[in-house]
């Protein structure tokens, strides 16, 4: 009767299954996932952009600037004076060296705005800028 019992509690340890090294795989997975998402960054404001027959996606913009209807230009959901739209692109630029511009300008935004916007984003470095459209 002893040597039943022994065998049937050597068989229950045998019959657990080690989780380590699938919560291993699993956690190597998530810290993958994590390292190569691309994260998107929005610009602060929804605007009501203009349509265009040509618009094209563009898939790798990085460094979003939008210009409401009264003007006020918002990089990386904040408020920022033009003066300073410069300096903000050359440091998102330095994060992200192969980052392009994209400029989100409202429909009743002023063309000077738009203009001096992306002169900053050519001063900055940054010679690859888009204006942001819908498809019509």
């Amino acid at each position: 009767m002893r040597h039943l019992n022994k065998m049937l509690q050597a068989q229950e340890e045998k019959e657990e299954i080690d989780m380590t090294p699938m919560l291993d795989v699993v956690f190597i997975l998530l810290i993958f996932f994590i390292v190569t998402a691309s994260f998107v960054k929005e610009a602060g404001i929804d605007v009501n952009r203009p349509e265009a027959a040509t618009a094209v996606k563009k898939e790798r913009a990085n460094i979003l600037v939008a210009i409401s209807d009264k003007g006020d230009i918002w990089i990386n959901k904040r408020k920022v004076d033009i003066r300073s739209v410069q300096a903000n692109i050359e440091r998102l630029k330095a994060e992200n060296p192969q980052g392009t511009v994209v400029i989100q300008a409202d429909k009743k935004a002023t063309t000077d705005t738009l203009i001096k916007v992306m002169d900053s984003a050519r001063a900055a470095g940054v010679f690859d800028v888009s204006i942001a459209a819908q498809e019509a």
